[in-house]
């Protein structure tokens, strides 16, 4: 597969993006961050062309972490904006959606660029915890404003369904992309997201792709026994209300057989079916130290066939999809809403 994609407006970005959740502070259950090996990391990724990095206002200090690294490239002396993409989000605390203004936005904004020693920030991400709260299209809108003013470059969505999409866009807001969940469990982009998205030249993003890291070989013929980190204890339950923990061992076995054929691990072929659905421009794929480098760039590196293709879906479709549009149950089930945290922009 092609190692780039771009927007219409001639935007180039990676199609498997460097995701930076797992840096997070809040992220790891079990064991410590090196931080020096995931810059490490970094560098080798982007002399590898692995040049686009995704990240958020509400990791806490990994924008701090980019920044370190964006210091590192400036200091070389062989630096410019356009080397690396830092995409980022704009996350605002549930608690001020209420009350929120342009100031409170420009607060933030600035915050990002000066925390990853960025001159201006090349895609950000728009979230609202709560559609039923008044004034999220008004802060979509402050956000073109500081588009207008040169500090962000491209504006994209995260976690909107298709009929807050479709608000965005009946307003008159460039969207270039949204960001969404999307793996072999969970299939609700399906629905109606990517026909929208598509027909809008609305790249979909998706992430959770590889599961919290559940889609590996290392899960073949073993019992769940306890989460590893956040993202385990997140995408567990999208596995127990789809495929439950039997169905995850028969996937397993078919995507093995898969990656087999065609010389790469479970993951690539777990990322490279996501890449190749309808509106798919990227996924985000976890970069947490220098160990799976070479992994991760396999994913580019062999083409899947249509009947690789049509083996999973046909599997797939023998098991449910998760109930109503992206990210609403994440929203407003108390089942899912119980493990996020809404409050880490202060």
């Amino acid at each position: 597969m092609e190692k780039k994609s771009q927007f219409k407006n001639g935007y180039t970005f990676n199609k498997v993006i460097n995701g930076c959740w797992q840096l997070s502070a809040e992220h790891c259950l079990q064991g410590k961050l090196d931080i020096k090996d995931a810059i490490y990391a970094f560098h080798k990724l982007v002399d590898e062309g692995y040049t686009t990095f995704d990240c958020a206002d509400i990791y806490t200090g990994v924008e701090e972490i980019l920044g370190q690294f964006v210091k590192e490239l400036k200091d070389s002396g062989h630096y410019c904006h356009e080397d690396i993409q830092i995409h980022t989000k704009f996350v605002p605390d549930k608690a001020v959606l209420p009350v929120i203004n342009m100031e409170y936005v420009e607060r933030i904004v600035d915050r990002s660029l000066l925390r990853m020693n960025r001159e201006a920030l090349d895609l950000v991400q728009f979230h609202w915890w709560d559609f039923s709260i008044d004034g999220m299209m008004e802060t979509a809108m402050n956000l073109v404003e500081l588009q207008k003013k040169g500090k962000i470059r491209n504006i994209g969505m995260c976690n909107m369904d298709t009929e807050r999409l479709k608000m965005m866009i009946d307003a008159g807001i460039d969207v270039v992309s949204n960001q969404a969940q999307y793996s072999m469990f969970d299939r609700r982009p399906e629905k109606t997201l990517l026909d929208f998205s598509k027909e809008h030249d609305i790249y979909t993003f998706a992430y959770g792709t590889l599961a919290g890291g559940f889609l590996d070989e290392r899960y073949m013929g073993k019992e769940y026994l306890s989460p590893e980190t956040r993202s385990q204890v997140k995408y567990m339950q999208v596995i127990e209300d789809t495929l439950e923990w039997d169905g995850l061992q028969k996937l397993l076995v078919l995507l093995k057989d898969i990656a087999d054929k065609h010389g790469v691990r479970i993951a690539n072929v777990a990322t490279q079916y996501i890449l190749r659905q309808k509106s798919v421009g990227a996924v985000m794929v976890g970069t947490r130290n220098s160990k799976h480098i070479s992994s991760n760039i396999d994913t580019l590196n062999f083409d899947m066939d249509e009947e690789d293709m049509s083996k999973i879906r046909e599997f797939l479709n023998g098991y449910p999809v998760l109930e109503g549009e992206c990210y609403e149950l994440e929203r407003y089930s108390p089942r899912y809403t119980g493990i996020i945290l809404t409050d880490l922009n202060k």
